[in-house]
């Protein structure tokens, strides 16, 4: 089986989103707008950064470099008054970006150059280096989203002390495959 690269990075780009996705699901729109402390983002900051750096890594990918002129990025970090309603718009469209353009790309671009702040890098370098800041923040929406509703949380992944019965599971559902 032959696995190509851009299927398999929009698989990981399309994990995360749904990381953040299950987040804001279970967060009000008041909890979206909280933060720790005067230093730290709130998931609505969090969204708008993600939101300008998907517009301008993303827009005319292949063409223009990614830090375009007229991304505000500092802005993107200020309190704005936002409903949840307005940050799902801005989770969206940032994420329609990102596989807008990674629709048009085929594993023969990976080789190719493109320009992050006049940095030349691979386009291959270009995806690994984007999928890695995701992943970073959709993390520290998690991390949030667990700090503010501690054991109401419902977990995305496997829950603590539930690995065993986890792997049974998986154990059980091979056994029942194999027997079709």
């Amino acid at each position: 089986m032959e696995i190509q690269y851009i299927d398999s990075a929009s698989k990981q780009f399309e994990y995360y989103k749904k990381l953040g996705e299950k987040t804001f699901a279970q967060l009000s729109e008041e909890q979206l707008r909280w933060k720790p402390n005067e230093e730290s983002n709130s998931i609505a900051i969090i969204v708008q950064h993600l939101h300008g750096n998907m517009l301008s890594r993303w827009t005319d990918f292949l063409t223009s470099d990614g830090e375009k002129p007229w991304r505000a990025r500092d802005n993107e970090f200020e309190n704005m008054s936002v409903n949840a309603s307005e940050v799902l718009i801005l989770w969206d469209e940032g994420w329609s970006c990102l596989f807008e353009a990674l629709s048009k790309l085929d594993d023969t671009d990976l080789k190719r150059t493109i320009l992050i702040r006049s940095q030349e890098l691979s386009v291959m370098d270009a995806i690994h280096r984007q999928l890695a800041h995701y992943a970073y923040h959709v993390g520290q929406m998690v991390f949030i989203g667990k700090l503010l509703l501690d054991n109401q949380w419902q977990t995305l992944s496997i829950a603590k002390g539930g690995s065993e019965a986890f792997n049974a599971s998986l154990s059980h559902k091979t056994n029942q495959d194999s027997n079709r």
